[in-house]
């Protein structure tokens, strides 16, 4: 059965969606959690609380380690399937934890499946699209994820308050993630394998076949892109110790690219904003709320907008331009909350983080995920992309434990881990002169002779040629 190459694009892409959603939903979910009697407990402390937040980090890092010599083994399609499952295991269980045990275990396991879906996602996304429009279409599980913070942002804002037939409203607004997990599921029975996976695995002809489809119309030399896999898929597949040997530098890459994309600080704004408005400036919690959806509004939009110049700019340029925009947006902001009265600071504030994540919506949110999923070579693609991706974890991590730490030091003044952030958003910049390589235009083939002959020849920086 031929399937629609929207659909496909679409459907290999959602993933992004539950790893938004699942995400993003803690953040009106958790303060829920901590006052509810409904654990078997008279409630949580702060320390349950958080590990129930972390949780998913801890399953996420797991999740993204586990899944990459097991995509380059089994296949992309099979383990997004896994994925799917786990996503409708996970939301469940989620909404029926009798305990806080049990609500962790359900975390993890939603943890899993938004690890493997971001390991796996983007190499899947850069092994189906063309080479000329390969950063557009990779830029669909990132305007995913954006979509999916989002829903979770209206989702808190729906449920709030609402008990349902005698169930506590923060479990609605965890178990709701059922619906796009079983579509999920759905969608991805009828998503195609990989073409570069099933001809590097001796299935030639379906492979063939499945580019054939894929390139219908698009104008694409689909012999000479058969031919380039092919040569390429004659390649012995390898462990990390071949990623290793082969691939350094795409390592320290995607390592670097991810930590970075989560100490400018993303996620203190997707887990931690209305906090920030509420223990900063005093804003009651509905306030709050309505300034994350119109911040989610913002980060979704101008997503989608990066849909539409990902192949008309070099991504050199535009991971510079976003950290420049970055760094300027913070910087005055930490400047106007340590010498502005709060109450005078409030509204530019709420201006200086929307823009903010312009630059990062615009550049470093899509395209660190692009990225990882084309530097790699074919051999060791799942396990480099798997890496990449668990470091964006550990980086989450790291954010999520510290903000609040950060901003209780800093006496509720939001300047102080702001300006931590618009820290890292300038080494960002050097970190991108120097070490990232330019891929646009190029095909993945194209992109893993140049990283060969680099590894060849001990380069002293991969990006800075």
């Amino acid at each position: 059965m031929k399937i629609n190459t929207g659909f496909i694009f679409f459907f290999g892409a959602m993933g992004g969606l539950l790893f938004g959603f699942d995400t993003g939903i803690i953040s009106g979910a958790s303060p829920l959690i901590e006052k509810s009697t409904d654990l078997g407990g008279l409630g949580l402390n702060e320390w349950q609380t958080g590990f129930i937040v972390s949780a998913v980090l801890i399953g996420s890092a797991i999740g993204a380690l586990s899944v990459g010599s097991l995509s380059d083994k089994f296949g992309r399609k099979p383990l997004l399937i896994i994925a799917a499952v786990l996503f409708i295991v996970g939301a469940l269980f989620c909404a029926i934890a009798p305990n806080f045990l049990l609500l962790v275990l359900a975390r993890i396991i939603l943890g899993l499946a938004v690890g493997g879906a971001s390991a796996l996602t983007p190499a899947y996304l850069a092994e189906l699209a063309p080479a000329a429009k390969r950063g557009s279409l990779g830029t669909l599980f990132q305007l995913m994820i954006t979509l999916g913070i989002l829903l979770a942002y209206v989702g808190n804002l729906g449920f709030l308050g609402h008990n349902i037939a005698g169930i506590q409203d923060w479990r609605w607004m965890l178990g709701c993630a059922l619906i796009p997990a079983v579509v999920l599921f759905l969608g991805s029975l009828l998503l195609p394998e990989s073409p570069r996976f099933l001809i590097a695995n001796g299935k030639a002809e379906q492979g063939k076949a499945v580019l054939n489809h894929l390139r219908a119309n698009t104008g694409e030399n689909v012999a000479a892109e058969l031919a380039d896999i092919e040569a390429t898929a004659s390649q012995p597949k390898g462990g990390v110790a071949e990623l290793l040997k082969i691939a350094s530098p795409a390592v320290i890459v995607a390592v670097g690219i991810m930590f970075l994309q989560q100490l400018v600080g993303i996620n203190s704004v997707i887990y931690f904003l209305p906090q920030v408005f509420i223990k900063g400036f005093g804003f009651a919690e509905d306030q709050a709320i309505w300034i994350s959806i119109g911040i989610g509004i913002v980060n979704f939009a101008v997503t989608t907008t990066a849909i539409f110049i990902m192949d008309k700019f070099d991504r050199k340029k535009l991971f510079t331009f976003g950290s420049i925009v970055m760094a300027l947006s913070l910087g005055i902001l930490t400047l106007l909350n340590f010498t502005v009265p709060v109450e005078q600071a409030a509204v530019p504030t709420i201006i200086l983080i929307a823009v903010y994540i312009f630059g990062f919506a615009l550049t470093w949110g899509p395209m660190a995920w692009v990225l990882i999923g084309e530097i790699f070579p074919l051999s060791v693609r799942g396990v480099g992309a798997s890496i990449g991706s668990a470091a964006n974890w550990i980086g989450n991590f790291i954010v999520s434990q510290f903000f609040l730490i950060l901003l209780a030091a800093f006496g509720n003044n939001v300047g102080g881990p702001f300006g931590i952030f618009a820290i890292f958003s300038v080494l960002s910049i050097f970190f991108v002169k120097y070490l990232v390589p330019e891929t646009r235009g190029k095909s993945l083939e194209e992109i893993e002779s140049e990283l060969r002959a680099h590894t060849a020849k001990q380069p002293e920086g991969y990006g800075s040629t």
